[in-house]
């Protein structure tokens, strides 16, 4: 008897698409269709979110400690004072933020998987995209309120971007695009590894090397010559200079073309091998 009053949690996300799936079994979903089920997987994961909000913990306390502490342990050391390292701190932070946020995307993806979620979304008539992309376009959520934050605390501890409102809509905007970008890095890394453990692991190998072998935290030139040329040529230095030059400056410079054109990179080369990834291990 008791076990016949309990009740199985059902996902709603996942029922509407076996209804909707009943109705029409295309051997190929439309792109219309294809967006639709895109869109009700990143339904799915911001529900997710808002019932487990703990998801949000390293997007809203890991900005507001970060630029405080970077900022009042380095900013007379390396600047002279904190007001003078902000400019230089605050971009810095951003690209951090946005590179710790997507990195929980691969975790997250490869615990689902672990749990057979992965397995009944085969099982539907729905695109193989859509399980990838939903989660994905939901954590635009993430990058957002940890860009937003930064920002702000910056302001609160005497922060004056030089850009204006523009400049600092369009560094929120370009970090938001990086951290999307990258999030597919790490997709790929949950559809291969073979634990979230493992995921996580590997993750923090590529994340740190990225972060503090960048320009993100003290100026190129007081760098060791080979290794000045390695941070000139990673990734995040290009986002954080562009983010520098949009929000300091406000002007939309090359650095500014080149992160948009590394962000086309790596969505062009990491989409495809998640899915086909995803597509060979369910």
């Amino acid at each position: 008897m008791t076990l016949l009053s309990q009740q199985t949690p059902v996902d709603e996300t996942v029922t509407a698409l076996t209804q909707t799936g009943a109705q029409d079994l295309a051997v190929r979903p439309s792109i219309a269709e294809t967006v639709s089920q895109s869109f009700a997987m990143a339904w799915r994961a911001t529900k997710k979110m808002r019932r487990n909000p703990e998801q949000f913990f390293d997007v809203t306390i890991q900005p507001l400690l970060f630029t405080a502490m970077f900022a009042y342990i380095f900013g007379g050391a390396i600047s002279g004072s904190v007001e003078d390292y902000l400019p230089i701190i605050i971009p810095g932070i951003l690209a951090q933020t946005a590179l710790t946020a997507c990195m929980a995307t691969g975790i997250q993806l490869r615990e689902d998987m672990d749990k057979g979620v992965f397995d009944r979304f085969k099982s539907l008539p729905i695109a193989r995209i859509a399980p990838l992309v939903g989660p994905a376009l939901a954590d635009l959520l993430r990058y957002g309120t940890a860009a937003t934050l930064t920002i702000l605390t910056g302001l609160a501890m005497g922060y004056r971007p030089g850009g204006g409102f523009t400049g600092v809509f369009l560094g929120w905007l370009l970090t938001i695009v990086a951290g999307w970008s990258l999030a597919w890095i790490f997709t790929y890394l949950g559809t291969v590894a073979r634990s979230a453990q493992a995921v996580q692991g590997i993750s923090m190998m590529i994340m740190f090397p990225l972060t503090f072998l960048s320009n993100a935290f003290v100026p190129t030139r007081t760098l060791p010559g080979w290794l000045e040329a390695f941070v000139n040529v990673n990734p995040v230095s290009q986002v954080v200079t562009a983010v520098r030059d949009l929000i300091n400056e406000g002007q939309v410079t090359a650095h500014v073309g080149w992160a948009l054109v590394g962000c086309v990179v790596v969505v062009a080369v990491f989409l495809p091998l998640s899915v086909r990834s995803y597509s060979r291990k369910m």
